[in-house]
């Protein structure tokens, strides 16, 4: 890595340990004004650290770990207790990791070059559902599912606006399950910047949604139910492969939008049909109208650049394990989701410079390579809380780099396979964590 890449990416590390160990940060931060004011072993510093060392294991094996690694000790000791931590981190407002990763990601837009979709941002929104611990206070915060067969099963919902070429996180949330996945939408859109283009699946696609987008001077590319809306019925009936439409407001929509204070006009947006191989079709549309700019060829393989948010939620399920909790109370829902959020950006930004590198030894192999960033993310195990511990976090970085270029995987164009509608899922019990 060249060296004023390597000082862009160092001053990243040193602007959230700055951040991290801020006086002011802290007491934004705290429960109480009197929470972390005295010299003990979980500080402020090294309760937030521990908490996005990506926990997957035993709580006491996981802190005996974790201060081997910080104390660069050869043999884990007992030197804190699980029932100490369980106290300290109540003082811990989850919010800290959210502002952690929201300057991670402003650096990230602001230094180091972000990949762009004809100078627009491509982003996704997308939502899931996340088991939780069964308690009565989770239960009652968060609602339950009640399934045909069985007790009550808490969920919470999860969304995320997601930078698919870059692979950040820009927001997520975690909610109780009765907020809608357009109304968790709305949330994200608010925070929309004009160079932004929306990627929209169908279930999200409601007047007021794609005003609201407008609203904030962005565009959109939204993928249309085959039946439900009238135009886009009219459109496949015509056979034609593009036209202009008009989307007219309902009685319904228009009562949306006056309570959200947006405006009712008439949207003008661009409808294209897809064709996806067997018969199959889409329909895409799109507040890009200028067709010499955006002719509809281009349609088909930006829409697929949705992809990468639904393979994050993968990662996020089965390599980050966001679903294998480290407390039952609220709080620490909270706590564990942005903490492993932040730390999974992290991991992401860490390798945005090797996929410049890999791009230039592309004419020596049959495919373009990327970052295996399963990999990755193991290796960003205890590296992460040294990075905020070192002075000088050069080196580790120069190494967890170098891993990252051993590791890498080959992208193989026009590859798919069909969904897998029945998944075990996979359940992490709260007594039965492993150890190592």
């Amino acid at each position: 890595m060249n060296a004023d890449t390597a000082v862009l990416y160092q001053g990243l590390l040193q602007r959230l340990k700055t951040l991290l160990e801020s006086p002011d940060f802290q007491a934004r931060h705290r429960q109480q004004p009197k929470d972390f004011t005295r010299q003990r072993c979980l500080s402020f510093v090294v309760v937030a650290c521990f908490l996005f060392n990506l926990l997957k294991r035993a709580l006491q094996d996981e802190l005996d770990e974790f201060f081997k690694v910080l104390n660069g000790a050869e043999l884990a000791a007992r030197l804190v207790t699980k029932s100490a931590f369980c106290q300290a981190r109540l003082k811990l407002k989850y919010e800290v990791f959210i502002e952690l990763n929201q300057t991670q990601v402003g650096y990230f837009y602001e230094h180091l070059s972000p990949l762009r979709w004809h100078s627009f941002r491509l982003l996704a929104v997308d939502g899931s559902m996340s088991e939780l611990p069964h308690t009565p206070e989770i239960c009652a915060h968060f609602g339950v599912w009640h399934p045909a067969a069985g007790g009550t099963c808490p969920k919470a919902r999860v969304s995320q606006m997601f930078d698919t070429l870059n692979h950040v996180t820009l927001e997520a949330l975690i909610a109780p399950k009765g907020l809608g996945e357009r109304e968790a939408a709305a949330l994200h859109f608010a925070s929309l910047q004009p160079d932004d283009l929306v990627l929209i699946d169908r279930g999200y696609p409601a007047f007021w949604l794609l005003v609201l987008i407008l609203s904030q001077g962005a565009h959109f590319c939204v993928r249309f139910s085959l039946s439900g809306w009238r135009v886009v019925e009219d459109f496949l009936a015509s056979g034609r492969t593009e036209q202009t439409v008009t989307l007219e407001p309902s009685a319904e929509a228009r009562q949306e939008c006056a309570e959200r204070g947006l405006a009712t006009t008439p949207l003008t947006i661009r409808l294209l049909r897809i064709e996806l191989g067997a018969g199959a079709v889409e329909v895409l549309g799109t507040s890009l109208l200028a067709q010499q700019d955006y002719p509809s060829a281009l349609f088909k393989e930006l829409y697929h650049e949705r992809w990468p948010v639904e393979e994050d939620y993968k990662a996020m399920k089965l390599r980050v394990e966001v679903e294998n909790w480290s407390g039952k109370s609220v709080l620490a829902i909270y706590q564990d989701f942005h903490a492993k959020v932040m730390t999974k950006n992290l991991t992401a930004i860490l390798a945005h410079p090797m996929q410049a590198v890999l791009a230039q030894a592309r004419q020596e192999k049959q495919y373009l390579y990327r970052t295996n960033m399963a990999q990755a993310l193991s290796k960003m195990k205890d590296t992460v809380v040294l990075f905020f511990h070192r002075a000088n976090p050069l080196p580790l970085l120069n190494g967890l780099w170098r891993l990252m270029l051993q590791t890498i995987e080959p992208v193989r164009p026009g590859r798919s396979s069909p969904r897998e509608k029945r998944v075990k899922r996979r359940r992490f019990m709260m007594n039965y964590k492993p150890l190592r």
